[in-house]
């Protein structure tokens, strides 16, 4: 069997109480929640269309992801409530697009070594 823990519990008190506290939970949770959203296959789909198609109408992402536009819309409302993505009507039709900045770069990020990535 590995040795892939202690053999003894101990700690080092400093680096404990030195970085326990510069630990924000609520940044956490809100990282977390990225991360879960870009977990599920579909979301990520979702995200990247929204990445290379900029503003897309539920109708497109349905048709670029292969899901029903049901699944799609749920998808995406799922986005924009956690904040990755913005929504707007435009008479019968719903547009998404990514929400900021911070979200392209992290997308730029865990694409940047597709070879490494299954997609």
């Amino acid at each position: 069997m590995p040795k892939d823990r202690c053999d003894i519990y101990c700690f080092n008190e400093e680096k404990v109480n030195r970085i326990k506290p510069a630990i924000d939970a609520e940044a956490v949770q809100g990282v977390s929640a990225l991360f879960k959203a870009l977990g599920d296959e579909t979301r990520l789909k979702i995200v990247l269309a929204l990445y290379k198609g900029e503003e897309l109408c539920v109708c497109d992402v349905a048709n670029i992801v292969g899901s029903t536009v049901a699944t799609a819309s749920h998808h995406l409302r799922l986005l924009r409530n956690i904040g990755i993505a913005n929504y707007r009507k435009e008479g019968k039709l719903a547009f998404y697009s990514l929400r900021d900045a911070h979200i392209k770069q992290v997308i730029d990020i865990m694409f940047a070594k597709k070879e490494d990535v299954t997609i």
